[in-house]
């Protein structure tokens, strides 16, 4: 009976041995397993995150992952995993193990924590300029394009010596007369700029109305007048407020850096020195 006993005490000790083997690291007191670090890897896998480092990232996300919970924790933020799984059932992930599950719900509530610990003190906190807002809009125009009509006047196959003779027209009539009367045939065309070619909307990004951009493909161009749409009426605000999420963007994460050299974290496994 003795032997039985010192048989199962030995079994006990070495099942938790290798249990806390294959803790990799803790993040204030929590720990961090190899079965956690690939719950997560193929986790991102199914959100499209596909990398060949994405084991190591996915270690990181989770250190983050705990660093934000735990000072979102400071100021009574607490999502909850009743939280987590409503917006876990939104992402549509398909099947999922428990130990994905899990991590999926960590990643959600740390998320939600830290945005909304961000909300409360860093947002109120940020100011934007003019520069600030305009260098948003122009990334705008430049990705997608706003809801303004714009009449555009383009020339093609315009040697450089003749585009130099351009110069500022009075009106749009005028700025097709000049190019005509320089031997070119301009285009006229009206579209809407969000339905404008990536080609034309980067190149019409900062360019003011009558003045010609410079040669490119031996083609200029001349925005001659500009209107706004029904769909523009809340265009400024929602530019404004994406500058001021971009600064506080990085405000937040400059935060982050400092919380995490602040944070206890203890790596066993030398794969995941950060």
């Amino acid at each position: 009976m003795k032997k039985i006993s010192i048989f199962f005490l030995a079994l006990i000790l070495n099942m938790s041995i290798a249990n806390s083997a294959t803790v990799v690291a803790t993040v204030n007191g929590n720990p961090i397993t190899d079965t956690d670090i690939t719950a997560r890897t193929e986790l991102m896998t199914k959100q499209g995150n596909v990398s060949a480092t994405n084991r190591r990232s996915a270690f990181q996300n989770i250190v983050d992952d705990y660093v934000k919970l735990d000072y979102a924790n400071n100021f009574g933020v607490k999502p909850t995993d009743k939280d987590a799984d409503k917006e876990l059932k939104k992402m549509n992930l398909g099947d999922m193990t428990e130990t994905m599950r899990v991590m999926a719900r960590l990643a959600i509530r740390s998320d939600m924590a830290w945005g909304a610990v961000m909300s409360r003190m860093v947002v109120p906190t940020i100011e934007v300029s003019e520069e600030d807002i305009q260098s948003e809009r122009n990334d705008l125009i430049r990705e997608r394009g706003l809801p303004i009509e714009m009449t555009i006047v383009r020339l093609i196959n315009i040697p450089e010596n003749v585009a130099k003779k351009l110069t500022k027209p009075k009106d749009c009539g005028n700025a097709i007369k000049m190019a005509e009367d320089l031997g070119g045939a301009p285009q006229k065309f009206t579209a809407i700029q969000y339905e404008l070619s990536d080609e034309i909307r980067n190149r019409i990004a900062t360019l003011p109305l009558l003045t010609w951009s410079d040669i490119q493909d031996n083609s200029v161009i001349l925005i001659c007048s500009e209107r706004k749409t029904d769909e523009y009426k809340n265009l400024d605000d929602i530019i404004k407020q994406n500058a001021i999420f971009r600064k506080a963007s990085f405000v937040a994460d400059q935060q982050l850096k400092q919380l995490r050299r602040k944070a206890v974290i203890i790596i066993n496994d030398d794969r995941y020195k950060l």
